[in-house]
C-alpha cells in the first residue's frame, strides 16, 4: 500500500507539469495580419488572393456616342482573406491581340465601383476589348474576362447641336468655299480672304461654346476687319445678319482684337480693342461661350491652357442667342464690307468644336 501512495504524487506532478507547459503556446496568426499574397502564383499567374473586378461599362460591343470619352467602369473586387484593404486597379485596352493602352494605377472608388477614362486616342468606329484587375503592394489579382466596345467616331461629325471637325485628317465634314488646302497632321489652310468653311447644325445650340486652334496667323495681315471665326442665322450677309457672331483679328491696326454678337433683343461688342503681337509659328486657342446671357471670348497662346492673351465678354439683355438655322464658320464669308473684312489669308485651322459640352481632351492636339 505504501508503495502505491508514494508513486501517485509523482505521477500527478508529472501530469501537472505537462499541463503547465501546454499553457504557453506559440503566438497564433491573426486573420487581419495574414499576408494577402505570397510567392506561390495562382493557376492564372496572379499572386494576390483577390477576386477579379466586374466589368460594368462599356460591355457587349456597345457603340459609344460620337465625340464621347471612353470611360471604363468596374464593380470593385475584394480580398479573399483580408478585409478593408486599399486596392488599386489597372485597366488595359486591346486591338485584337495587341495591347494599345495601359492605365496607371487607379485608386479604388468608395461607392463600390471604380472608373478610368482612357487617355489614348483610339481609332473611331473600331471594336476594342478591355480588361481590369486589382493590385496591392506589388501583387496582382486575376484579370477579369474581357469585354468589348466600339470606339466613338473621332474623325469628324455633326450630331444635333454638336460639331467636331479635326481638319488634320485631310478632309472636312463642312462645306468648303474658295481655295482651301489640307495639310495632313496640321490642318486646313484658308489661302485667301474669300476662303472659309461652313457648317449647318441640325439643331440650334442655345447655350454652349465654339472653340478651335489656329496657327500661321501673324498680327500684321493685309486685310482690315478680318475674322477668325463666326456664326450666323442662315446664310444672309454676315455683316447684316440678325444673329451675327464674329471674332476678329484685325490687320489694321495690326493684331487688334474685336468681337460682336447680335441676339433677339440686344447687340453687344468690344468696348476696347486691344492689340496683340500674334506670330505665325505659334498656335492660338480661340473659345467663345454663350451661357446664361453672358458672352465671352478667350484667346490663349500655345494651345488650350496656354498663356492667356485675351479673356473678356459682356452680358446681354432679353432672349437667348438662338439662330435658326444655326450656321458656324471657320473664317468668315464675304459680306457688304468686302473681301478684306472676311477671312485671314493663309491661316491654318484644326480641331473645331461646337457643343453644349466642354471641349474634350482629344480635340486639343
Amino acid at each position: 500500500m505504501r508503495s502505491r501512495f508514494w508513486y501517485t504524487p509523482v505521477l500527478l506532478g508529472a501530469l501537472a507539469l505537462a499541463a503547465a507547459c501546454s499553457k504557453h503556446p506559440s503566438t497564433p496568426a491573426s486573420p487581419s495580419s495574414a499576408a494577402p499574397a505570397n510567392s506561390n502564383a495562382n493557376a492564372d499567374g496572379s499572386t494576390l488572393k483577390a477576386t477579379s473586378p466586374t466589368l460594368q461599362s462599356p460591355v457587349k460591343g456597345v457603340k459609344l456616342d460620337p465625340g464621347s470619352q471612353v470611360t471604363l467602369t468596374v464593380g470593385n473586387a475584394s480580398m479573399k482573406f483580408v478585409q478593408n484593404a486599399t486596392l488599386s486597379y489597372r485597366f488595359e485596352v486591346y486591338d485584337g491581340g495587341t495591347r494599345v493602352y495601359q492605365s496607371p494605377l487607379v485608386a479604388g472608388g468608395s461607392s463600390g465601383t471604380t472608373s478610368h477614362t482612357v487617355t489614348a486616342t483610339l481609332e473611331g468606329d473600331k471594336t476594342y476589348q478591355w480588361q481590369a484587375r486589382v493590385e496591392f503592394n506589388g501583387a496582382n489579382g486575376p484579370w477579369a474576362a474581357r469585354e468589348s466596345f466600339v470606339a466613338p467616331v473621332n474623325d469628324g461629325y455633326i450630331s444635333g447641336s454638336e460639331l467636331y471637325d479635326p481638319l488634320i485628317n485631310g478632309k472636312t465634314i463642312g462645306e468648303i468655299h474658295g481655295p482651301v488646302q489640307f495639310i495632313p497632321g496640321v490642318g486646313a489652310q484658308l489661302l485667301t480672304w474669300d476662303s472659309y468653311i461652313s457648317y449647318q447644325l441640325p439643331q440650334t445650340l442655345i447655350e454652349g461654346e465654339y472653340s478651335l486652334l489656329v496657327t500661321n496667323m501673324k498680327a500684321n495681315t493685309k486685310g482690315d476687319k478680318q475674322k477668325v471665326m463666326a456664326m450666323a442665322q442662315g446664310y444672309d450677309d454676315i455683316i447684316e445678319n440678325d444673329r451675327r457672331m464674329t471674332v476678329e483679328k484685325r490687320g489694321d491696326p495690326p493684331g487688334a482684337i474685336a468681337w460682336r454678337l447680335l441676339t433677339h433683343d440686344d447687340r453687344i461688342e468690344t468696348s476696347v480693342r486691344p492689340t496683340y503681337n500674334f506670330v505665325a509659328d505659334q498656335s492660338y486657342f480661340y473659345q467663345v461661350t454663350w451661357r446664361s446671357n453672358i458672352f465671352n471670348v478667350l484667346i490663349q497662346e500655345g494651345g488650350n491652357g496656354g498663356k492667356t492673351v485675351y479673356n473678356d465678354g459682356h452680358s446681354w439683355f432679353g432672349r437667348p442667342y438662338d439662330p435658326n438655322p444655326h450656321v458656324v464658320y471657320v473664317g468668315a464669308p464675304t459680306g457688304r464690307s468686302g473681301s478684306s473684312a472676311a477671312s485671314i489669308e493663309n491661316t491654318i485651322y484644326r480641331q473645331i468644336w461646337v457643343s453644349a459640352r466642354p471641349r474634350p481632351g482629344f480635340a486639343n492636339k
